[in-house]
């Protein structure tokens, strides 16, 4: 089969990775695999996997390039201007166009192409007007309930959802769109569950790489962007609650990074809170850490868990809206926590009293992405084989 996969950037961060890894599962599985993204950033990310190809379509510049399109750009950044995050609405319908166009140009050159997947709202919304049944729109996180004006959002949310075959991450996304469907009166063209692919066999050789930042004794990890989403500010609390000796690394970068800073110096934790910044490879840290924590209000999946347990690492977690109890289930949901810093503390210092715990392989098997690459393909489950052991 022929497959495209779509996303807007290749910075980067958790969905560009998992764009990437769709695409080289695609390649793995022996399927002819393109991947498009429209707008270039500093330190992208690219397939290891040699059988993908890559395309960039600046659409933003085909966009002023076509007839109609500065004028076009012009009212969308005037609309945006009254109302924020509006400028979609007016840009996506041209850009639906565009992205059309730019379909056919491959297809003239590679042949039709049997599955085209978008993954996440910011690269949907460019297009939305495009429309097709070979499609998959994927959802990352849950979409809002509410964002300004109640005719403007339905507006928003008709636009992006209505008449569209709809993936989700986790259950727990998929659990929200019947709700949204009824609030807004949309109706989705089919809606199905597939998780992130997760490459454990990549994850396991990078890990072994070297870093001489990590430290040779051991301490706490989190990994995320510092933003509100990732609810650093709890995590700190929490730390501070647990009173560990074990210093607490937090990798990526962030607008909150001088406020988090500040915060766990007035919590008194600030000597042993250590902000690392952005890291292209996070796996040698998870693998020699003691411990992943994760903190966030929200998340789609949460994929930095199944990561570090790749790794070797024992995780606990915050009980947060999205899916993360798609990861956290069965014994692993002894250490996931409600969203407290009391919780959250308590719940390192036991895990930490008990010396971790063992990882079961089974517990990846479901984000492999040979399994994850199927149901895309075929909507079907799957039997992954079970990885290899991990080299410590």
């Amino acid at each position: 089969m022929r497959t495209l996969v779509v996303v807007r950037t290749l910075k980067i961060g958790g969905m560009e990775r998992v764009a990437v890894s769709l695409a080289e599962a695609f390649a793995g599985e022996g399927h002819e695999s393109h991947l498009l993204y429209f707008k270039s950033r500093p330190d992208e990310i690219r397939p290891a996997h040699p059988g993908v190809k890559v395309h960039q379509f600046d659409i933003t510049s085909a966009m002023r390039k076509s007839v109609g399109g500065l004028l076009t750009e012009t009212l969308a950044r005037l609309s945006n201007a009254l109302f924020s995050k509006t400028y979609f609405l007016i840009a996506g319908r041209k850009g639906g166009k565009l992205f059309s166009d730019k379909l056919q140009e491959l297809e003239k050159q590679y042949g039709r192409f049997d599955r085209i997947v978008f993954r996440g709202i910011g690269t949907f919304e460019i297009v939305w007007s495009f429309n097709d049944q070979r499609a998959l729109h994927v959802l990352e996180n849950n979409v809002s309930e509410s964002g300004g004006p109640g005719w403007l959002y339905t507006r928003k949310i008709k636009a992006l959802l209505d008449g569209k075959n709809l993936v989700t991450v986790s259950t727990g996304v998929a659990q929200k769109v019947p709700l949204l469907a009824d609030q807004y009166g949309f109706t989705y063209k089919s809606l199905s569950t597939i998780t992130n692919p997760i490459p454990i066999g990549q994850i396991r050789q990078k890990m072994l790489e070297k870093d001489e930042r990590i430290p040779d004794t051991p301490f706490l990890l989190n990994v995320a962007r510092l933003v509100p989403q990732k609810n650093h500010r709890l995590l700190l609390e929490a730390y501070a609650k647990a009173g560990t000796e074990l210093p607490l690394y937090i990798l990526g970068t962030g607008r909150l990074r001088d406020e988090l800073q500040q915060y766990a110096e007035d919590l008194g934790i600030g000597p042993n809170v250590h902000f690392v910044g952005q890291t292209e490879n996070p796996y040698p840290w998870m693998k020699a850490a003691t411990l992943f924590v994760l903190s966030s209000r929200v998340e789609g999946l949460g994929i930095v868990l199944v990561e570090a347990l790749a790794c070797g690492t024992p995780v606990v977690s915050v009980d947060c809206p999205g899916g993360v109890r798609d990861i956290m289930k069965g014994p692993l949901e002894d250490y996931l926590c409600p969203m407290s810093p009391e919780d959250l503390a308590n719940t390192i210092n036991a895990t930490l009293e008990a010396g971790g715990y063992d990882i079961d392989e089974r517990w990846l098997t479901e984000f492999e992405p040979q399994c994850v690459a199927q149901q895309f393909l075929y909507n079907s489950d799957c039997d992954a084989p079970r990885s290899q052991g991990i080299d410590q």
